[in-house]
């Protein structure tokens, strides 16, 4: 898996085929998408353009996506998966990750895709699936070539040490949200110790969140004494400090850009080393502060209570 990739997240149903063929001219290999983001029928025609014209070849591409919360019953897992890689137009993930360790009530697709996170009446309904049942499922997929790697999202280490307890194949990755303001550093100990991979998401912190109202009134990271400092002294941009803060040390990032400099600047993020005391004041940023917190949606799925 390229510790450097692009997101999908928020992109633009009318921009996201054009979006991500430009990504793929640009350099990029991996692309982390979600059934939730609503675009991945046009992801899959930037990706199936960018082949058909010789640009690269299916092998070349890291593909992940993840399964949403109404879809955790065995027996929705697997149609949903044939039904995101048909979106996409290939055989196989590269990577499936669960989306949330959230059990929600099921939404049949032809009713309503991407279902999100609330019933017709704008309620949240939760489904008493539990998470071996779906990782099972998960497993299936494997066994079927449906993806050739499992994994988590948004999990804690309780929850992870208790997948391993039952599973046939362990986590391959656990994607969850990593910046300075958030560092997570005992979770991510025990990732590196269990030998699973770890992804980093809103590497920019507030900087996502602004336009859903979510940024907490944090400072922007991007314009951090700290942050904007190390980029001067190193000659990068601020965004290519934070992406490099996590790549140094094994973290894999997917951030997104419709800005073609941007793109081929956040690609080339690990083209120079931090040094230890640079990635120590960066990480001194710690304040916990979680902007992906579906407890404030509904306090019955605070995962990270």
């Amino acid at each position: 898996m390229p510790l450097i990739g692009f997101g999908l997240w928020k992109v633009t149903k009318s921009t996201c085929a054009d979006t991500v063929y430009n990504a793929i001219k640009a350099g990029y290999r991996l692309f982390d998408g979600a059934g939730d983001y609503g675009n991945e029928k046009e992801a899959g025609d930037g990706i199936q353009r960018a082949i058909k014209e010789g640009l690269v070849k299916r092998e070349d591409l890291f593909i992940t996506s993840k399964l949403w919360n109404t879809f955790h019953a065995r027996e929705h897992v697997k149609v949903l998966a044939k039904k995101q890689l048909a979106f996409y137009g290939i055989e196989s993930f590269d990577l499936f990750l669960v989306h949330f360790p959230i059990s929600l009530a099921y939404v049949d697709p032809a009713h309503r895709y991407p279902p999100e996170w609330f019933g017709d009446d704008g309620k949240v309904h939760l489904q008493n699936t539990p998470l071996q049942e779906t990782w099972q499922a998960m497993e299936e997929l494997v066994d079927e070539g449906l993806a050739k790697n499992i994994g988590l999202s948004n999990s804690q280490g309780s929850l992870i040490l208790d997948v391993l307890r039952y599973a046939k194949y362990p986590p391959a990755v656990l994607q969850i949200e990593h910046h300075p303001y958030l560092t997570q550093e005992p979770l991510i100990s025990l990732c590196k110790t269990l030998d699973i991979a770890v992804t980093g998401y809103s590497s920019f912190g507030p900087q996502s969140f602004l336009e859903l109202n979510m940024g907490r009134g944090a400072q922007l990271l991007l314009e951090h004494d700290v942050i904007t400092s190390v980029a001067k002294s190193h000659n990068k941009t601020p965004a290519q400090i934070l992406l490099r803060w996590a790549t140094q040390r094994g973290i894999a990032v997917v951030p997104k850009s419709n800005n073609a400099e941007r793109l081929a600047q956040n690609l080339a993020s690990d083209g120079f080393d931090l040094s230890e005391a640079e990635i120590k004041s960066i990480s001194s940023l710690n304040q916990n502060i979680r902007f992906n917190n579906p407890g404030e949606i509904d306090p019955r799925i605070a995962i990270f209570a």
